[in-house]
């Protein structure tokens, strides 16, 4: 077990975003966002739920942050929704919006959390999407400007900002798969997607730094894949490279200064997007910081009959699961120690990583999660490795702070570390909450050993 010691200022936090736990949907002249409208499309979502209500944080904000004070975390990473600011993706501003987030913040820094706010965390106003959404170029621009307007307005309070959460997510999930928001099914447009959504990063970058002045720490939380295969073929070697290509270096490596990487762009051959001059440069802008959202390993093999990539996703099964994932802690040291190693970005936050489980309420009106406690106590293990070494890791966000809408599952899946009723709005914190804030405040000094099953739990 490593012995490292996470130093006093290392940034212990939770993670939301906007749609999953804010709710209020049509309140206060907030615009539609694709999800709004994918959301409420019959068959989307797998019980048939909306994020409308959520967790009605948009009402019950100053409780939540009084959640997180108790839980200790120093932190508190959560995303803008960018039809609240901007309802129609350019054009008029809205002061309500505006205001919510002025309101929130001052909340934190009034509870000694310091704000990290994410720009975009897949609610696209759907205006946008009405004209192209991130297919079309102009959407990269407006997404700057909305950067623009609102860390002007919060970046007197705010230094932390990461422009994109889970890029790969926002293109392929929404415009190849189509089973995220907005649902559309088309691999070349897709590309072109990705294309925009990485401009609108490094357009954003610059006038982040410009709005929020000295002190300003800008960075981007993609979801990090750890591919692996058990195989010898070199086929099966392939498409662990090929999915690696497609989903961590298309996107960091343009973001690295590299452009894209020369084997994807032949891979991907006819469907590859326009780049216009000037492109590679402004996706390049220099970052503070690099988010790591990280859940899973992926045993891989090739598969000559499968769509685009031709590969498949194979169960394995020496491995333990969630709800819906395998758990592999040591996919998060390999996962920091290779960006380290091969990129260039001056530090790394942990931004994602948690666990989903079947949470019930016992008779004594406690979560017991048992198996989440262990679950992150083995991935801080993994962190505490990698800093030793030699990765700059400045910090760590569970995903996530409360039970939510988790996208296309709805409320199926739970991943908080405090339980919410979704009829009452009750909050109540779970085991892995309490162990979390015993670790945050007593032990960081020395990482404990792991939790097990049959280990009895820390409580009040």
């Amino acid at each position: 077990m490593p012995k490292t010691v996470f130093p006093r200022d290392f940034a212990w936090g939770v993670a939301t975003s906007s749609y999953q736990i804010e709710g209020a949907a049509t309140e206060d002249g907030k615009g539609e966002s694709i999800w709004d409208r994918f959301a409420h499309t019959p068959g989307t979502i797998k019980d048939g739920s909306t994020g409308d209500i959520a967790c009605d944080h948009y009402h019950r904000y100053q409780d939540d942050v009084r959640v997180m004070q108790s839980l200790g975390v120093n932190t508190y990473r959560f995303s803008i929704a960018w039809p609240r600011i901007v309802p129609d993706g350019k054009g008029a501003v809205s002061p309500a919006g505006l205001d919510f987030y002025s309101r929130l913040v001052d909340a934190l820094l009034a509870a000694n959390i310091t704000p990290f706010i994410t720009l975009y965390h897949w609610d696209l106003p759907q205006k946008l999407q009405d004209v192209g959404g991130w297919n079309n170029r102009e959407t990269a621009y407006a997404f700057a400007d909305y950067a623009e307007i609102i860390a002007n307005h919060l970046g007197d309070r705010v230094k932390h900002w990461i422009t994109h959460n889970e890029l790969w997510c926002t293109v392929f999930l929404g415009y190849s798969m189509g089973v995220f928001a907005p649902g559309i099914r088309d691999s070349k447009i897709a590309l072109q997607a990705a294309h925009h959504v990485l401009l609108s990063h490094g357009l954003a970058v610059p006038r982040l730094r410009a709005a929020v002045g000295p002190g300003a720490q800008i960075g981007v939380a993609p979801n990090i894949g750890v591919f692996y295969t058990h195989s010898a073929k070199l086929e099966d070697q392939q498409a662990v490279r090929r999915i690696d290509g497609n989903m961590n270096r298309w996107f960091l490596d343009p973001m690295a200064g590299r452009g894209y990487p020369q084997d994807m762009w032949d891979f991907y051959g006819e469907y590859v997007p326009d780049v216009q001059a000037g492109d590679m440069d402004i996706i390049a802008a220099p970052l503070d910081f690099l988010g790591v959202n990280y859940y899973n390993t992926s045993l891989i093999m090739d598969n000559p009959d499968g769509d685009d990539l031709k590969i498949k996703g194979v169960p394995n099964p020496d491995l333990a699961r969630t709800a819906d994932r395998e758990i592999e802690p040591q996919g998060l040291y390999l996962a920091l120690t290779r960006l380290h190693e091969e990129y260039d970005f001056p530090a790394f936050y942990i931004t994602e990583n948690g666990a989903a489980y079947d949470d019930t309420l016992s008779p004594d009106g406690r979560v017991h999660d048992v198996d989440r406690t262990a679950f992150l106590a083995s991935h801080f293990a993994q962190a505490a490795r990698a800093m030793e070494a030699g990765v700059p890791l400045k910090g760590y966000f569970v995903w996530s702070l409360m039970d939510n809408f988790e996208w296309s599952q709805g409320y199926t899946l739970r991943y908080g570390i405090v339980y919410v009723d979704f009829e009452t709005q009750e909050r109540i914190i779970k085991d892995s909450g309490l162990w979390y804030r015993h670790f945050i405040t007593y032990s960081r000094a020395a990482l404990p050993e792991p939790i097990t099953k049959d280990q009895q739990l820390l409580t009040e």
